[in-house]
């Protein structure tokens, strides 16, 4: 199941369900408001349509990620085998920081501002969650000095490493960019498939 991020749809997510489907996965999506509802009634709307229901991954982008990790940490118990960040600021989003201090700009965060902000805290749930990073340093971030050049150009390389992953990897995209590369595709379909990510030098695992 695929959770998009801040300011997108469930089919901003197409490309990447596309290359899944094309490497054998069974794809559906997850669609919420992301500004006007916020995280609360999209984890419990999340929630709702796992419980119960067969055991699937969760593959999030950027804000997705985060909402994947903490439907999880409030309940447990989901039919959850593994979960795919692409992008996830799971520390805190420096460039959600500098939206938020700008008084013409903070609306852009809508209600998901502080969940954004805060990012989450050390994982240490039952399920394997890896990270799909980029690095090509081109996004708003950028423009607001928010990040470095190490980083996706919104989220810094940094704020995705958060303590308790299974996996950590990074791929040649820019923050938007990793929705539609083939690379991180196959990272999500290696990682789902074994918990590891592929060895770019040495092959699949």
């Amino acid at each position: 199941m695929l959770v998009h991020g801040l300011w997108n749809a469930a089919w901003w997510l197409a490309p990447l369900a596309w290359r899944l489907r094309r490497l054998g996965f069974r794809v559906e999506t997850f669609g919420y408001p992301s500004i006007v509802g916020g995280p609360e009634p999209a984890l419990e709307a999340l929630a709702a349509r796992l419980r119960g229901g067969p055991p699937r991954h969760l593959v999030g982008h950027s804000l997705g990620g985060l909402l994947a990790l903490e439907v999880l940490r409030r309940e447990p118990r989901l039919p959850v085998a593994r979960v795919a960040c692409l992008g996830s600021p799971l520390r805190g989003s420096g460039t959600a920081h500098a939206l938020a201090a700008h008084p013409r700009l903070a609306w852009a965060l809508g209600r998901s501002s502080a969940l954004l902000q805060a990012g989450c805290a050390s994982w240490d749930g039952r399920v394997p969650v890896g990270m799909v990073a980029g690095d090509v340093a081109r996004g708003i971030g950028r423009l607001l000095a928010a990040v470095g050049a190490d980083s996706d150009g919104t989220v810094a390389l940094a704020e995705t490493r958060l303590p308790g992953l299974a996996a950590h990897c990074s791929v040649h995209a820019s923050h938007t960019g990793l929705v539609f590369s083939a690379a991180a595709a196959r990272q999500v379909a290696a990682f789902l498939r074994y918990g590891a990510f592929l060895d770019t030098d040495a092959g699949p695992p």
